[in-house]
């Protein structure tokens, strides 16, 4: 029964009727004696041993109480809590004393506040006041505007004068012999606003044209096509043109056909009055034909003339056409040193009529002055130099007799002897070339007189003309004194001593203008066609057109890029270093003078100044009269600064000085392909005073990044597009550069503001100058006998680089439009030597070396990509650069100096091994 019950309980209390109430009953019994057994487990325990605890705590015996409370000093007792204990006084009296902060911090945020708020109060009431100033100063300027043109009168160009077609009006000349621009040259077709219109008649369209010389022909023609006063429309033309010669002796038309084809053209109008017929000679031999021609009023430019046929101020002297179709090689030329030659003049001549008279004997002076003087001085001018070569005192060359045939001339002209080129090595030879003008006086000048004046130019022999009654090429407008000796024939017996006591300087001057004026005016064709317009324009007192500017291919580009402040650059000390400018950017003014000339004018233009200069409209050196002052104050917003004030301090730190009026200048920046330092150096512009533009030329012919930002430096930035990668890009004469002053900068220079204003105060005092930071040098290099390029430091310089330096924009076009070819073809072939050439252009024009500021040497910016400079073969192409300079010149123009221009306001720190070197202020 036992184990049927067991049984019964294990399945659940099921089978034989089962009872499952037990089995829940025992299980209901077991849980609830287990927790009543933990209950009194979890709830006496802990109350026995806390009463146990406190019994032993009330024990009578203190010193064994454990578990009760203590005091605080018996709690400090415990050693591993007194670092605590310390770290709370410590940490209190921190508490303390940052409250004390905090409560006087407090106290001065409230008076900092008081102070805000009174500074608030005295900006708003600096603002009023600045406002009524500016309304002040506006209406000052208002006042001053109205002033000035009561003051002036208002200026207009001139109604254009039209003629009439027939001109019936004009008065007549008593004589065409007395023919003067005043009585035979018609004004009204020339208006001072013309533009003097050339028209050109076609040669081919008349008779005369087949005996053409087909040289002389087409050198005319090319010229006439690219010249910018010819037009095609001859209703409007102030001068008409026609050449008639050199004409080819076999097919020469008579001077009565040639005088009937004459009278005989569209626009001749009875008498020729505004014409200019042109006989220009290739030869020597070229026959004066025209003097059996009546040309009525027309102006004649040939290269021989007689007394009476020659008309001053009217007529016009030409040089003849040698170099036709060719341009001169200027390798081939001999350079201008050493001074003196082998011989101390040559001449080489043949005159007929002169032979027979030489073999007798010479009557004395005394004997010509108790008798009548001879009519021909060539006798005594024969044994004279004979006497001088005999004597041998020096090394002269004299032949009277030609030793093969002599070139046909004039009568009582001494004929050429040989060829050309055979002459030309003669006076590669001598210091002086001389030659005897004609016999007959009444021959002014003969075309062959103009060649050996030519050919002596040519290769560098100073001219000595025997017989002042000559008339040189453009003798009216060239002193031909500065570039020859023009000696009587009487005083043929002193021409040796005269010829030995000319200096070594006074004769490297004279061979150098020589060089100048057949350079300018004699070697090529449009250098002779462009003379003859520039005299009668002269004459006529019409300014000449502007020279063409490059214009500028603008590449678009994105600003908007706030600019940074180098500190670097804007540590200027206490040093004001110009107002700001709060006007748009404004150009130097264009004219000077206006329609106005002077005769130191015309003179200084053509013999004191480089290349044709008639192209240009104004010299840009000349200081501006008060009187130009006032006129240019109502047009172009002249308003003075700086001189004439006085001051110091401040004063003068905020005026720009100078004796000319306000001015700005533009940065030209030569960049190729290095955006992030041309980004530096552009930022580094942020804020420079009388900054008027930037003109970045871009050489690379990748263009800009597309997502590149140009900075915004308050000034107009013009990216300039080349058409091809050249250094010589850097000095074209950019239709954007609207100022006088360029400051020539590479994309790498590093320059303060200071610096850079300091060197424009330099430059507005010596305009004709190159002025600039980076000094160089060229030295002799005695064992290879040739120049050498220079950098070290030193205390003499002759050049200043052009990659941080203030030149004219004048220069510009001349490095463009004038300077030889050849030696821009050099800096291209190199890619180097463009600031060479620049100070070589400079100083062989003025004759003086650059001027350096401040006591820089280097301008690199520091952490840039290294430049073109720091290639191994830079150096060497220098050298070569130098010295082929100096034989496209013919001499070394480049002048050395010790000069060197700081500041007052600095003080410059020099190297001990570098004390012996002076520094001017």
């Amino acid at each position: 029964e036992l184990m049927t019950g067991y049984t019964m309980l294990r399945n659940g209390g099921v089978g034989n009727g089962g009872q499952p109430w037990v089995l829940r009953w025992s299980s209901r019994i077991r849980l609830t004696w287990l927790s009543f057994t933990l209950f009194i487990i979890l709830v006496f325990f802990p109350l026995i041993a806390h009463y146990y605890l406190t019994t032993i705590d009330d024990a009578d015996d203190a010193g064994k109480r454990i578990f009760g409370p203590r005091t605080g000093n018996e709690l400090c007792e415990v050693k591993h809590v007194q670092d605590l204990c310390r770290i709370r006084e410590s940490v209190s009296e921190e508490l303390l004393q940052l409250e004390a902060k905090r409560q006087e911090l407090n106290s001065e945020i409230a008076k900092l506040n008081l102070k805000i708020e009174a500074c608030k109060k005295s900006i708003e009431n600096a603002k009023q006041d600045l406002l009524q100033l500016k309304n002040v100063i506006s209406q000052t300027e208002h006042s001053y505007k109205e002033l000035m043109a009561q003051n002036q009168p208002k200026l207009s160009l001139p109604i254009r004068l039209l003629p009439d077609k027939d001109d019936v009006t004009f008065p007549l000349p008593k004589s065409n012999r007395n023919c003067r621009l005043h009585n035979c040259f018609d004004y009204s077709r020339c208006p001072l606003t013309s533009g003097f219109p050339v028209y050109v008649y076609n040669s081919d369209d008349y008779p005369f044209g087949s005996s053409l010389d087909p040289l002389i022909k087409q050198a005319f023609e090319a010229t006439v096509r690219t010249n910018v006063y010819v037009t095609e429309n001859a209703n409007i033309a102030c001068v008409y043109i026609i050449l008639v010669g050199e004409m080819q002796e076999p097919v020469m038309p008579k001077p009565t056909e040639l005088e009937q084809q004459l009278h005989s053209l569209p626009y001749w109008r009875t008498d020729g009055h505004n014409h200019l017929i042109i006989n220009l000679s290739r030869k020597s031999e070229t026959q004066n034909f025209i003097y059996n021609i009546s040309t009525g009023r027309a102006m004649v430019a040939q290269s021989t003339f007689y007394d009476a046929q020659y008309r001053p101020g009217f007529d016009i002297v030409v040089s003849p056409l040698v170099h036709a179709m060719s341009e001169p090689n200027f390798l081939e030329i001999p350079p201008q040193v050493p001074v003196k030659r082998k011989y101390l003049f040559s001449f080489q001549g043949e005159k007929i009529e002169s032979l027979r008279s030489s073999l007798q004997e010479v009557r004395s002076f005394e004997e010509e002055i108790e008798g009548n003087a001879p009519a021909d001085y060539d006798d005594r001018i024969i044994t004279t130099l004979k006497a001088v070569q005999d004597s041998k005192l020096d090394f002269v060359l004299v032949e009277f007799t030609c030793k093969n045939q002599p070139k046909a001339s004039l009568p009582t002209e001494w004929a050429l002897c040989g060829e050309r080129d055979d002459r030309l090595e003669l006076l590669k030879l001598s210091t002086f070339a001389l030659i005897i003008t004609p016999g007959d006086t009444r021959l002014v000048i003969s075309a062959g007189c103009t060649m050996r004046l030519f050919e002596a130019l040519e290769v560098g022999a100073i001219p000595v003309v025997l017989g002042e009654q000559v008339q040189l090429p453009y003798n009216d407008v060239i002193r031909w004194n500065e570039a020859a000796l023009i000696i009587p024939k009487p005083r043929i017996t002193e021409v040796h001593f005269l010829l030995r006591s000319i200096s070594d300087n006074d004769l490297l001057a004279m061979r150098r203008q020589g060089r100048f004026l057949w350079e300018t005016y004699f070697s090529t064709s449009d250098n002779v066609f462009s003379t003859v317009l520039a005299i009668i324009r002269t004459r006529i007192q019409i300014p000449a057109a502007p020279i063409r500017e490059e214009p500028a291919v603008e590449i678009p580009h994105r600003s908007g890029k706030a600019a940074g402040t180098d500190p670097n650059m804007a540590d200027n000390g206490d040093l004001d270093l110009g107002p700001v400018e709060t006007e748009p950017p404004y150009a130097s003014p264009k004219y000077l003078r206006n329609f106005t000339l002077t005769a130191m004018d015309i003179y200084r233009n053509w013999n004191s100044a480089p290349g044709p200069f008639h192209l240009f409209p104004y010299t840009p050196f000349d200081p501006i009269l008060p009187s130009e002052a006032k006129f240019l104050g109502s047009g172009t917003g002249f308003r003075p600064i700086g001189g004439g004030a006085g001051g110091s301090g401040k004063e003068f730190q905020a005026a720009l000085g100078g004796n000319v009026p306000r001015e700005q200048f533009t940065v030209v920046m030569l960049t190729y392909e290095r955006e992030e330092v041309l980004m530096n150096s552009l930022e580094r512009l942020n804020g420079l005073p009388y900054l008027n533009k930037v003109v970045v030329v871009w050489n690379s012919p990748k263009l800009p990044s597309e997502d590149l930002l140009w900075p915004d430096i308050g000034v107009p930035i013009m990216v300039v597009r080349t058409e091809k990668n050249s250094l010589n890009n850097r000095f074209l004469p950019w239709d954007e550069i609207e100022t006088e002053a360029i400051l020539s900068i590479d994309d790498d220079a590093h320059l303060r503001h200071d610096e850079i204003m300091f060197g424009f105060r330099v430059w507005r005092e010596a305009r004709d100058r190159i002025v600039g930071f980076p000094g160089r040098y060229h030295a002799w290099d005695i064992p290879h006998q040739s120049w050498l390029y220079n950098s070290n430091y030193s205390c003499e310089l002759s050049m200043v680089l052009t990659g941080a330096a203030f030149f004219h924009k004048y220069y510009a076009y001349l490095y463009s439009y004038v300077m030889p070819q050849a030696i821009r073809d050099m800096v291209d072939e190199y890619i180097n030597c463009e600031d060479i050439a620049m100070n070589f252009l400079v100083s062989h024009l003025t004759r003086k070396p650059p001027i350096k500021v401040t006591s820089r040497w280097t301008f690199r910016c520091p952490g840039c990509p290294q430049a073109l400079s720091h290639d191994d073969s830079h150096f060497h192409e220098r050298h070569k650069c130098i010295n082929f300079f100096v034989k496209v010149y013919g001499y070394m123009p480049l002048l050395y100096t010790q000069f060197r221009v700081d500041s007052v306001l600095f003080k410059t720190r020099l190297p001990h091994d570098k004390t012996k070197c002076f520094k001017f202020i």
